[in-house]
């Protein structure tokens, strides 16, 4: 868990193996955290659970250290939980910009991401999935995917969206109306009572039919896919920057450790 108040941190607590960093961030940008996770990759039964907590009126930007490797499952095993909760008080930034989730062939994850959002409150939100690890020659054949977002402002559910395919990937995830030949997937969502605005500038950001933008009750919405997972990483990169510069003012260079 990381607390950010008016003068930076304000609370934390971290448990083995998961760790927070919190470097010096360049001169304008958001005040850093940076997770890690010590173990080196998640398997069967393995959880994850990171709160982030943003006070009324104050900015944070949020990132992995690198990508989050998930192994081979047991068929027997529970599946991997990664669990992200955000609460974003009233007229508060926050960005989490979470680097991809490497899904081995045969692993098995439900991952979630819930943000509470307060009145005026903005958000960034990045994140993406790798199919097998292609470097390697492997391909994602069978598993288990459950990828879940869920979106509040004022406690009323504004968006939930979830991705589910269990069993035979080859089958249903490879078919025309699935995935087809992408490798990766990447979702990009600002929250903000402006987020109509940036529509038009989304769409330049992305190019059917490997993506689509849109926009609605305040929240504008893309998602990216790529037989490439490194070009879609490039992609999804630029993406970000683009609108992290023109909603909030930064640089539309990521912070340095998202590269690493």
């Amino acid at each position: 868990m990381v607390a950010f108040g008016p003068r930076g941190i304000r609370d934390m607590m971290q448990v083995a193996p998961a760790r927070l960093l919190f470097p010096h961030g360049r001169d304008g940008d958001f005040p850093l955290a940076v997770t890690v996770t010590t173990c080196g990759g998640l398997t069967g039964g393995d959880r994850l659970a990171l709160d982030i907590i943003v006070d009324t009126g104050t900015c944070a930007t949020i990132v992995p250290q690198a990508a989050e490797k998930l192994y081979r499952a047991l068929d027997e095993d529970e599946a991997t939980r990664i669990d992200t909760r955000i609460s974003i008080g009233a007229g508060a930034t926050c960005e989490w910009l979470a680097q991809e989730a490497i899904l081995f062939d045969r692993s098995r994850m439900r991952r979630t991401l819930e943000v509470n959002l307060a009145s005026g409150a903005r958000m960034l939100a990045m994140e993406m999935l790798v199919l097998g690890r292609g470097a390697m020659g492997e391909t994602y054949t069978q598993g288990l995917i459950h990828d879940s977002w869920r979106i509040r402002r004022g406690g009323r559910l504004v968006w939930a969206d979830a991705l589910h395919v269990e069993g035979d990937f080859m089958a249903t995830g490879r078919a025309p109306f699935g995935f087809g030949d992408a490798r990766a997937v990447a979702t990009l969502v600002y929250a903000g009572t402006d987020a109509a605005d940036y529509l038009d500038l989304a769409r330049t950001l992305v190019e059917a039919p490997r993506g689509g933008a849109t926009s609605f009750d305040g929240l504008l919405i893309l998602r990216l896919t790529n037989g490439d997972p490194h070009a879609l990483r490039k992609d999804v990169m630029r993406a970000a920057g683009v609108l992290r510069a023109a909603i909030f003012g930064l640089s539309p260079t990521m912070p340095t450790i998202c590269y690493c």
